[in-house]
C-alpha cells in the first residue's frame, strides 16, 4: 500500500537517524574547534599580560612588585581576578642584559568548562633599563 506522496513508507523517520548520525560526527569536532580556541585565546591573554608586567619592571626606575601588579591588574581586567594568582616574578640574564621575567601559572578544564583540569606557563620577559646617568 502506498501513502499520498507515492512511496511505500519504507523511508519513514530516516531523516531523524540520519540527522543523529550526522550530529555524531559534528557536535565533537565543533567542541573540540571551540575548546582550542578559548585555550588559545586564554593563553594569548596572559601571555600579552605577563609582557606588559614585566615591561613595567624594565623601566630603570621600575620593580618587580610593580610588574606583578601590572600582571595580575590585566589578568584581572581581561580574563577573572581567579586567574591571576599564579603570578610570579623573577629576572634572568640573556646575552649580559639583565632580564625582568614575569610568569604566570593557569589551569583550564581540558573539556568545554568541566573535565579535568590541565595546567600550563607562560612568561614575559624585558631588558632592564639602564639607570640614567
Amino acid at each position: 500500500m502506498t501513502d499520498a506522496r507515492g512511496s511505500g513508507g519504507s523511508e519513514d523517520g530516516s531523516a531523524a537517524t540520519e540527522f543523529v548520525l550526522v550530529m555524531l560526527v559534528l557536535l565533537p569536532l565543533f567542541l573540540g574547534i571551540f575548546q582550542l580556541g578559548l585555550f588559545l585565546h586564554v593563553r594569548n591573554t596572559l601571555t600579552a599580560c605577563a609582557h606588559e608586567g614585566a615591561r613595567q619592571a624594565a623601566n630603570y626606575n621600575g620593580t618587580l612588585g610593580e610588574g606583578r601588579a601590572v600582571a595580575e591588574d590585566c589578568i584581572s581586567d581581561s580574563l577573572s581576578p581567579g586567574m591571576a594568582g599564579g603570578t610570579t616574578t623573577g629576572t634572568g640574564s640573556a646575552g649580559g642584559q639583565l632580564l625582568m621575567v614575569v610568569s604566570v601559572r593557569a589551569t583550564m578544564p581540558a573539556i568545554g568548562f568541566w573535565g579535568p583540569r590541565f595546567q600550563f606557563v607562560v612568561s614575559g620577559h624585558a631588558v632592564k633599563e639602564p639607570t640614567p646617568a
